[in-house]
């Protein structure tokens, strides 16, 4: 017996997957599975889906948990409502990868939104997370939305069409995200922003990645005039914390909050108006070191 009373179960051996990531030397991630769904090579990354044990389908890319239908929603809900809701008036948003769907599912919550860009480099990720997620499937059919299946970077580089928020569902700085977290990829990034334009990014675990975190908030504030780390709980990522940089040319996240958008969401299980304001207040150990 263990100290809840319930008899462990035995696991089976040989049907573990293992997540080792190059900037979390001497961890691993260990989830068991029932069987692999899905496995291909596309032109960029090995894309594969799991049905686990404990956390139903998984999307893996290139060895790395992406999403699992037990928790994804504590990303995506604070992806996505954290800027739409701090912004005014958003009509306009580019999602940066998120092939998956999962951010685009929240997404097309707003009615506010009139147009809205996925800019994914990867298809195979889109065609396999439509079959094997079919919960984020129609977002797809959206008439709002444009795909385009393209690097990011060279999209923000060369686009004329601005918008009002840029979300940036990135996988971790290794591969063919590392280029979205430079500074480069940034200041097109704000020019690609309208005058009231946020950017939000994935930007790793505040217990494991702190001095990449504040490399990277000490860089963008170079370039926007508000700059904030928030985080949220996904207990399925190392450390069971990911956290987002908040970039801004006007609006505060915490001070300019739409309430009554945040009230009209519906089906919501992570973000709420509270969380939105407490997901900025940072742990003692991380307010210093982002003050340093």
């Amino acid at each position: 017996m263990n100290r809840s009373g319930i008899s462990p179960r035995e696991p089976n051996p040989l049907n573990w997957f293992t997540e080792t990531l190059e900037t979390d030397l001497g961890r691993q991630v260990q989830v068991e599975y029932k069987k692999i769904l899905a496995s291909s090579h596309s032109d960029f990354q090995h894309v594969e889906v799991y049905e686990t044990v404990p956390y139903g389908k998984m999307l893996v890319l290139d060895g790395v948990i992406q999403l699992t239908e037990f928790d994804h929603f504590a990303y995506h809900e604070m992806l996505i409502h954290i800027p739409m809701n701090a912004h005014p008036h958003p009509k306009s948003l580019l999602i940066v990868g998120g092939g998956d769907g999962g951010a685009l599912a929240e997404a097309i919550k707003h009615p506010s939104l009139e147009t809205i860009v996925l800019c994914e480099i990867d298809k195979t990720v889109i065609d396999v997370s439509r079959k094997h997620f079919p919960e984020f499937d129609k977002a797809f059919e959206d008439k709002r939305l444009t795909v385009i299946i393209r690097d990011a970077a060279e999209y923000l580089k060369n686009t004329a069409s601005t918008f009002d928020i840029i979300a940036i569902d990135s996988s971790d700085p290794i591969g063919p995200a590392e280029i979205l977290f430079q500074e480069a990829f940034y200041r097109d990034v704000f020019s690609s922003l309208t005058e009231e334009g946020i950017a939000v990014s994935q930007s790793e675990s505040m217990f494991y990645h702190q001095d990449f975190i504040a490399t990277l908030l000490a860089q963008n504030k170079m370039i926007f005039p508000v700059n904030e780390y928030y985080y949220t709980l996904v207990p399925t990522y190392p450390s069971g914390t990911i956290g987002f940089s908040f970039c801004s040319k006007t609006h505060d996240p915490t001070t300019h909050l739409n309430a009554d958008r945040v009230a009209e969401l519906k089906g919501l299980k992570y973000y709420s108006q509270p969380i939105h304001q407490a997901s900025f207040v940072l742990p003692a150990f991380m307010r210093d070191k982002l003050a340093h």
